[in-house]
């Protein structure tokens, strides 16, 4: 199994969470590292919003260091969502704002650039959560997978959200073309 979707009830109490309900937050891993786990649970009561809670990994040494990290393009509340890293990035970081009037969050991916390395064997995770309004956890397996983005629904009934995170390898040599 290339990576794992967790379904039972997370301790939300004992978890680091990024964020209280309802606030924005800025999350970045530290300089060379990526990001390898996501987690979030629901809460109805509290705006229909999600704690959110990341891990970070350090990236192996084959890729080098980044030599560029930025801010990549933002989702605005309400609406579905795809985002790959441009530049061959990988998530290293995100941020996210919270909308009281739509019961949603606008996100934004942080990606950082390593050389001239080109993603592969790129795959779409299951919806994650599998169901609206569960907790949900992704985390990537260690042997060489990183996040490169995400795709995203909405759902205007529930007022919560569902996604399936991109993971790729990268090459461990230089590659001739850029991968946009």
């Amino acid at each position: 199994q290339l990576y794992s979707i967790i379904t039972t009830k997370l301790d939300h109490y004992d978890m680091e969470w990024v964020n209280a309900y309802r606030q924005g937050f800025n999350f970045q891993c530290a300089h060379g590292e990526a990001l390898v786990a996501i987690r979030s649970y629901f809460s109805e009561t509290e705006g229909s919003d999600r704690l959110w809670s990341f891990e970070c990994q350090p990236t192996p040494e084959g890729l080098g260091e980044p030599s560029d990290c930025w801010w990549d393009d933002i989702n605005r509340a309400g609406l579905e969502w795809t985002s790959t890293c441009t530049r061959n990035g990988l998530v290293a970081g995100v941020q996210s704002k919270y909308f009281e009037s739509v019961l949603d969050r606008e996100w934004q991916f942080y990606c950082c650039y390593y050389k001239r390395r080109c993603p592969y064997s790129c795959m779409k995770t299951n919806d994650i959560p599998l169901y609206y309004k569960e907790e949900a956890e992704l985390v990537v397996p260690t042997y060489g997978y990183f996040i490169r983005g995400a795709q995203t629904t909405f759902s205007g009934v529930l007022r919560d959200r569902q996604w399936k995170y991109i993971l790729c390898r990268m090459t461990d040599f230089d590659c001739e073309f850029e991968n946009l």
